[in-house]
């Protein structure tokens, strides 16, 4: 197998030592691009897409197309123009298949794409409006160009360099500021860490490892231990290593980072996910309220990740449960985040099953 590696040439930044095989083991080039259904593993399968699902994600679509500002970027709530935000709105478009310079809503990614890559400051930080701490923005960011450059490619052209450079920067920033547990926290420093920032950064790293850049081994293996370390007896995940009880939004983050991070079966994976049917099961357990979205997000990856009857039965479950809470102008509201990344979450959500963001892709 041929891994992809893009090493850095630009003045001051520093290479990457690569990933091994045994984690992380998907080159780039095995993976599809935007809509060619490259392997038959990445095919949406009997009944996973409906006239219902088609007809919800139009309609987010149409919204999320109106919703972006001028300048390309994304509000929401109490934020104002957000790069993580912007990032989740684009992923949307891009679940659907519109990259810069392709597809109907290919403009609408290349205006927020370049409202982010306008937002990188020298230390490498991806950001715009930071209330709630930089690092959460900062991973959907990096997340976002990593997908970008995973799909467009290393074209000569300005708007394809221009991108890498960004993500070699993005990564190197996660990179230096991992705080001695292994995590990350709301600043790009190497202070405390929190599980929820944590898989950020990780989708992150995986995304731009996926896209050809090196990450160093050392950072994801203790990025695994420190994932490991936040989960209770119960199977449920601590949001910090010295804060206690488990919830069903934290424990969809970190079984995922786990699987991002390459670990693909493993106990502490089983009993994540049994908690999660136990307390999170959509239709049943959760309804609209806090991090409700933001559980989802994670939740549906990690059932995907696990496939088999997990996904069979959690799939349909989240899928008719957001349909019904779609509003009628096509949006779906978060009461903190605003309506834009509300939309954002559930389209990201509702258009798994068509496996076109190389992140989720098997």
């Amino acid at each position: 197998m041929r891994i992809a590696a893009i090493r850095n040439t630009l003045p001051g930044l520093a290479v990457f030592a690569v990933l091994t095989l045994s984690a992380w083991s998907l080159a780039q080039d095995e993976r599809p691009t935007a809509g060619d259904g490259a392997t038959a593993q990445n095919n949406a399968l009997v009944d996973e897409i409906t006239p219902e699902l088609d007809a919800a994600v139009t309609h987010g679509l149409e919204f999320l197309a109106a919703a972006q500002n001028d300048d390309g970027s994304f509000s929401g709530g109490r934020y104002g123009k957000h790069v993580g935000i912007t990032a989740l709105a684009c992923l949307a478009f891009m679940a659907d298949g519109h990259i810069p310079g392709r597809g109907g809503y290919g403009d609408n990614v290349e205006r927020g794409l370049e409202f982010v890559l306008d937002n990188l400051n020298e230390t490498g930080l991806l950001a715009a409006e930071t209330s709630h701490g930089p690092m959460y923005g900062h991973g959907f960011a990096a997340l976002f160009v990593g997908e970008v450059y995973g799909m467009i490619g290393a074209d000569d052209t300005p708007l394809a360099r221009r991108t890498h450079e960004a993500l070699v920067k993005a990564v190197r920033l996660i990179v230096q500021t991992q705080n001695a547990e292994g995590g990350w926290r709301y600043n790009p420093v190497p202070y405390d860490a929190d599980i929820s920032v944590t898989i950020c950064q990780i989708m992150a790293l995986r995304s731009a490892r996926n896209a050809g850049i090196d990450v160093p081994r050392d950072t994801i293996d203790n990025a695994i231990s420190y994932v490991r370390r936040c989960q209770n007896i119960d199977g449920g995940f601590k949001y910090q290593l010295t804060s206690g009880g488990s919830a069903w939004p934290r424990t969809a983050a970190g079984i995922a980072s786990l699987y991002y991070a390459g670990v693909y079966e493993d106990e502490a994976i089983d009993r994540g996910i049994e908690y999660l049917f136990n307390s999170a099961m959509p239709g049943k357990n959760t309804r609209p309220g806090a991090h409700f979205f933001y559980g989802h997000y994670y939740a549906v990856q990690t059932m995907y990740l696990a496939g088999g009857e997990r996904w069979a039965t959690w799939w349909p479950a989240i899928r008719d449960e957001l349909i019904d809470l779609q509003n009628a102008d096509g949006s779906w509201a978060d009461r903190h985040a605003g309506s834009s990344y509300g939309t954002a979450m559930a389209m990201i959500i509702l258009q798994m099953p068509k496996r076109y963001l190389p992140i989720f892709q098997k």
